[in-house]
């Protein structure tokens, strides 16, 4: 069933293992495509970028914090002393083996978060962190072995321009819809959002998908042509790819 409030709760930290395994090991074009077909067009989180696109993926279910538009009389530098500050409360909350997500309207002139913030993240077990507005101290964040996406460095802080209002609520984030508890997938060209109820099924079938397009690579790099091989619309193609993943044990 799609998220709705009354369903936040089942999907929350609900990602099984083997799925989690499994989407550690395809890449964001391969789950794009497998979004397509079931109609899915907009969960690609645009305009965002790895700060380290060497680390591996980055898997986890989605915990949202969202940003409006800095008033500067509710927004003094004096506003992180306070405890329940929903940044500093976000950054605290956040489960282990979670992605936080941070909606920043794609506003990248003040920063969602610095160094010490992701620092903390990534020591509480957080599995990484995304937003679509920018990052300060970047290359801090980038020595890090901690998965960070963002849209470019920020060096302002985020109170200057930016309000932290929600705490895990539906968001947007780069255009993507993101829900709590969504699966958010990310590697070395960007960032993917699995709506929670189907992330089972697209992992399997993107497992399969790579499977097949390792296969192909391996093929056009001998140096086949890709008609009738990509699609496999030849039935030698077929035996061929059939073989392959018995001999390759895939």
């Amino acid at each position: 069933m799609p998220y709705s409030p009354e369903t936040a709760k089942e999907y929350a930290m609900a990602l099984k293992p083997e799925t989690r395994a499994l989407l550690a090991k395809v890449s964001t074009a391969t789950l794009c495509t497998a979004l397509f077909k079931r109609g899915l067009r907009n969960q690609f989180i645009q305009d965002v970028r790895p700060l380290n696109p060497a680390l591996p993926n980055m898997v986890g279910e989605a915990y949202t914090l969202r940003y409006i538009p800095a008033r500067e009389d509710l927004n003094p530098i004096g506003v992180f002393a306070d405890r329940a500050h929903p940044q500093r409360k976000a950054v605290e909350e956040c489960p282990p083996g979670a992605v936080f997500v941070i909606d920043s309207r794609k506003d990248a002139r003040a920063a969602s978060a610095g160094g010490i913030l992701v620092s903390r993240l990534m020591k509480r077990g957080v599995a990484g962190v995304v937003t679509d507005g920018g990052f300060r101290d970047s290359p801090e964040i980038a020595k890090l072995p901690f998965p960070a996406y963002h849209c470019r460095p920020s060096a302002p802080t985020n109170i200057t321009l930016h309000h932290a209002i929600d705490i895990n609520v539906p968001i947007g984030c780069g255009d993507a819809p993101v829900f709590p508890g969504d699966v958010v997938v990310g590697d070395g060209e960007g960032v993917i959002v699995i709506p929670a109820h189907i992330a089972d099924e697209v992992a399997a079938e993107a497992t399969e998908m790579t499977a097949f397009e390792d296969f192909v690579q391996e093929r056009v790099l001998a140096g086949q042509s890709i008609l009738g091989l990509y699609p496999p619309t030849d039935e030698v193609n077929r035996d061929a790819f059939a073989a392959w993943r018995q001999a390759n044990g895939r």
